[in-house]
């Protein structure tokens, strides 16, 4: 299981947001490049970027500094959400050097958007499910639908979509904790990988998650608790590496029985 530090992109700064608000953003750097460094030297195997101001306007504002980052580190898989609406803009930031886009609102208001960009470009796409109560919420959190999570996401299992990022809004930067049962039921009821996102905030939601991780969470996002210290990147990816190998070496001694 992968854990995968978030940058989030506001006015060019690196910020984490309560709850999705924008009016309550605490800012961690000015220099977004130098923050993707920070994370790779600690170990990440995979960036989260969100163009914040972007997930507002309906169109990139940051991508200047996402395509930084991605020239920085050509060979790191980098995914990117936040006003991607159109194919001109995911071809724009596959171009550059990320690896996934995550469509989010537009996944949500035009579902056929998710089957072209998917036979466009196979395996560079992501759906990014944001919920609250268990509905999806589009246009940067303002607005709630009346869509359920699993079943959006059981649409998009037959288009090629790559995964899901799964974010429980209530949870997302409260330091709250992550939600273990909603996040493994979309990954068992919706027939594709899930990343976790919300609320991860020390080793015990690590651990609650990758006992969890059959079900088919792919990895953990987490953003202001590896920036404020109450969790260490190297440290949670170790853990979750050591447990996947525990994992293994039971299956198997359960296998040899």
């Amino acid at each position: 299981m992968l854990v995968i530090p978030a940058i989030d992109l506001k006015d060019g700064q690196c910020v984490r947001l309560k709850q999705g608000r924008m009016e309550d953003s605490t800012t961690y750097g000015d220099d977004p490049v130098a923050m993707a460094a920070r994370w790779v030297e600690a170990g990440a195997r995979r960036l989260h970027l969100v163009d914040l101001n972007g997930a507002f306007e309906g169109k990139p504002v940051n991508g200047d500094a996402v395509t930084a980052i991605a020239r920085a580190y050509p060979d790191l898989p980098i995914q990117i959400g936040g006003g991607i609406r159109s194919l001109n803009t995911i071809e724009h930031y596959l171009s550059a050097g990320v690896s996934y886009v995550i469509l989010g609102t537009q996944a949500v208001k035009e579902p056929a958007f998710v089957g072209e960009a998917c036979r466009k470009f196979p395996g560079h796409v992501i759906v990014g499910l944001d919920a609250r109560d268990g509905f999806v919420a589009t246009d940067g959190w303002a607005e709630v639908s009346t869509l359920k999570a699993t079943d959006l996401a059981r649409r998009f299992a037959d288009n090629g979509v790559s995964a899901i990022v799964y974010t429980d809004i209530a949870r997302d930067g409260m330091m709250s904790g992550v939600n273990v049962e909603a996040t493994a039921a979309l990954a068992r009821d919706g027939g594709l990988p899930v990343i976790a996102s919300g609320g991860v905030t020390n080793l015990d939601d690590l651990r609650a998650l990758a006992a969890v991780a059959d079900d088919g969470i792919l990895g953990a996002i987490t953003g202001r608790a590896i920036y404020e210290g109450t969790l260490d990147l190297a440290t949670a990816q170790r853990l979750c590496d050591n447990l996947s190998v525990n994992d293994d070496q039971n299956r198997d001694k359960s296998t040899r029985s």
